[in-house]
């Protein structure tokens, strides 16, 4: 009995040989649960490097969908808040409804579903995911809004609010003279953005009473470089991307319930 207890424990004696320090041996499931930290602390550093830095065929050993698969949307990351190029800009994202009302239609006022959100991580220690999701929505509709000429960017801000509306900006999109690629890209970002919307509705009006919607992004620049130190610089003026009004569009496995009760409470509890 002896022998098998001494042989489970270490023992550690000092220089001076007075004084002996027994440990106990890890356990197999310790060394087991450390030996998997180890390999997802190794994966996740390597999943990141590859991610952020410049293409490489290094990409291809995991390939590109397994890396986006695992860094987005909660590790997603890049270069742009470092020079050359840092974030120089606000995005917002806007939202307005027609909603039934005593038996008529009304025209809602605009809400700023980016204030909302980052109403949530201002100040927070621990902010959530949830602060920064109209920022990101905003930004990819812009730049996609941005690549698009202008009879294409004329076609968006008119009203689609009918069942068929994606198919007819499309349809709207081809009869135009030329080939643009980009408009391939736009309808992901628009299709995106008015599903955003629609959950920033039904949270604030109610599910019930939304007809259609209507988002508005725009970007606003910070003061220039050079005039950091003049008291009286200002903040240019910023930019819209037009649009028009849109059938309310939900996506399959999206709870409506869950988005509502985290934005309705933020936007209660920021009003005056």
């Amino acid at each position: 009995m002896s022998t098998k207890l001494e042989s489970s424990l270490e023992t550690d004696v000092s220089a001076s040989g007075d004084t002996a320090v027994v440990r106990p041996r890890p356990t197999w499931w310790v060394k087991l649960i450390a030996f998997a930290a180890c390999l997802l602390t190794l994966w996740h550093i390597g999943a990141s490097f590859l991610w952020i830095a410049p293409y490489s065929a290094l990409r291809e050993i995991p390939t590109q969908e397994v890396l986006a698969g695992y860094m987005l949307p909660m590790f997603g990351q890049s270069w742009s808040v470092f020079a050359p190029e840092p974030i120089n800009g606000d995005y917002h994202f806007n939202v307005r409804a027609v909603i039934e009302k005593d038996g008529e239609q009304v025209e809602t006022g605009w809400v700023s579903a980016t204030d909302v959100e980052l109403s949530m991580i201002r100040y927070n220690l621990f902010p959530p995911r949830a602060g920064i999701q109209s920022s990101e929505v905003a930004s990819g509709q812009m730049n996609a809004y941005n690549k698009l000429n202008a009879d294409q960017q004329a076609v968006v801000g008119l009203d689609f609010a009918k069942d068929d509306g994606e198919e007819w900006m499309v349809r709207s999109f081809e009869k135009l003279e030329g080939d643009n690629p980009s408009t391939e890209a736009y309808m992901a970002e628009e299709h995106l953005s008015t599903a955003y919307a629609t959950q920033v509705a039904y949270a604030i009006w109610g599910a019930d009473a939304v007809v259609k919607v209507q988002y508005r992004v725009s970007r606003q620049n910070v003061v220039p470089y050079e005039d950091r130190n003049d008291p009286s610089a200002q903040r240019p003026d910023p930019t819209f991307s037009t649009t028009g009004w849109r059938l309310p569009i939900e996506e399959e496995g999206q709870s409506r319930e869950n988005f509502a009760d985290t934005f309705r409470a933020q936007f209660e509890r920021i009003q005056p």
